[in-house]
């Protein structure tokens, strides 16, 4: 694996897999540069390094060593290799590195990249370059929406997927006033804008929303705020995540917001999360997830065998980013080659059956992927049995229901 952006400079060391380029049949010319390539573009040293982070890198090559375990010789791929990249949330450093990666790495796909404003920036860059780019980390509908392009796919989650389902239970189960507050960028205001939709489609009201700076370790502004407000919350509804989602729970229990009748509820939540702050911190606490790592006896193996390869169970997002991987090298398979416009035509409408994706179809329309998602809850450490068992699946989300219905018309691909 190759490393660039961690220290500022460029390390090599080493290929992942090794062997001779080729075609179907080991015939040559049908993978550019020798092999396929690919990047992964997140957060290294962040608020969410440890939502995907380093940890991604190691699901992506489980990918590629699972890719190489099902072909062997008959791989179209015959050499791959993963390289990864920090953009450190900031979206021209996204747009440098996402450049770096195609031209100088000779990337085939870009993947990961979460925080929207970096991911819109790479979406950017995959068009002109005509290069795939599948995003795993970022909420923004806007990646299938007015931003989408022909070699960008929007894979795992987005807003309207977390609103729909947290927003519109909690709205449902009495809680018809809440008190919005999210980080002020592209993410923060499309889960905003999908969350406000969501409540009031099922009957409740935003008091109030307010932004937050990005990244923030002091909320005592919002959070003191939240119950003096007329009419009072029933909820506090944070958009937050990673480092930042940690900082405010942990000053929301220090403020025992709970005690004056100001529930939680959160709009993004990662294992890692819970990890860091202990689940009675957020014992109770409802939210929606794309995958769980003890759900069934397919996700666990695949957890046990993360785990010993990194020492813990993965995220969400780093699970998502292994299928995104291997599913992008089945498209290689497919085709027989790793040029662009074939990729993209053999993922445009194919449907996806794997230990992350459940019922899911890339739609062709605008490149979303639909997939069964998950109403969770953060069990209290009384029920935990193991280490990382935090998690408790309330209900499944059908795939046609967890996402938008119908492809949005300002997605011209």
């Amino acid at each position: 694996m190759r490393i660039t952006g961690w220290s500022g400079g460029l390390a090599a060391a080493g290929l992942l897999l090794a062997g001779c380029g080729g075609g179907p049949g080991g015939g040559g010319g049908a993978i550019s540069d020798g092999g396929v390539v690919l990047a992964v573009l997140n957060d290294q040293s962040g608020i969410y390094a440890d939502t995907s982070g380093r940890s991604t890198v190691e699901a992506v090559k489980m990918a590629v060593d699972d890719y190489r375990a099902k072909y062997g010789d008959k791989a179209v791929a015959k050499k791959v290799e993963v390289v990864a990249a920090d953009h450190q949330n900031k979206p021209e450093i996204a747009n440098s590195k996402a450049q770096e990666l195609y031209d100088r790495e000779h990337a085939d796909v870009i993947l990961d990249v979460p925080t929207s404003s970096a991911a819109l920036a790479v979406a950017t860059v995959a068009k002109n370059k005509k290069k795939v780019f599948i995003d795993v980390g970022a909420a923004s509908t806007e990646l299938e929406g007015k931003a989408c392009n022909k070699y960008t796919f929007h894979y795992g989650y987005n807003s309207y997927m977390l609103a729909h389902g947290t927003g519109t239970e909690v709205t449902r189960d009495g809680a018809s006033n809440w008190y919005i507050v999210y980080p002020d960028y592209a993410f923060g205001q499309d889960m905003n804008k999908t969350f406000s939709t969501a409540i009031q489609a099922a009957g409740g009201a935003v008091v109030e929303a307010d932004p937050t700076p990005f990244p923030n370790d002091n909320f005592s502004t919002f959070l003191l705020k939240a119950p003096g407000l007329d009419p009072k919350p029933q909820v506090l509804g944070t958009m937050h995540a990673g480092g930042d989602l940690v900082n405010l729970v942990k000053q929301y229990n220090e403020y025992k917001l709970r005690d004056k009748g100001v529930q939680l509820a959160l709009g993004l939540l990662a294992l890692s999360d819970i990890h860091s702050l202990g689940p009675d911190a957020l014992a109770g606490t409802r939210y929606t997830t794309m995958w769980a790592w003890n759900f069934d006896e397919q996700t666990r193996a695949w957890a046990d065998k993360f785990q010993a390869r990194t020492g813990k169970r993965p995220t969400s997002n780093m699970a998502a980013n292994y299928s995104a991987g291997l599913q992008y090298l089945e498209a290689v398979q497919r085709a027989g080659t790793d040029n662009s416009d074939k990729v993209v035509a053999q993922l445009e409408g194919h449907a996806i059956e794997d230990m992350f994706v459940r019922n899911g179809t890339i739609r062709a329309q605008d490149h979303l992927l639909l997939h069964d998602a998950y109403l969770a809850q953060v069990k209290p450490s009384s029920e935990v049995k193991e280490p990382y068992d935090y998690e408790k699946v309330l209900k499944t989300i059908p795939a046609a229901e967890a996402f938008q219905p119908q492809p949005d018309p300002a997605c011209k691909l």
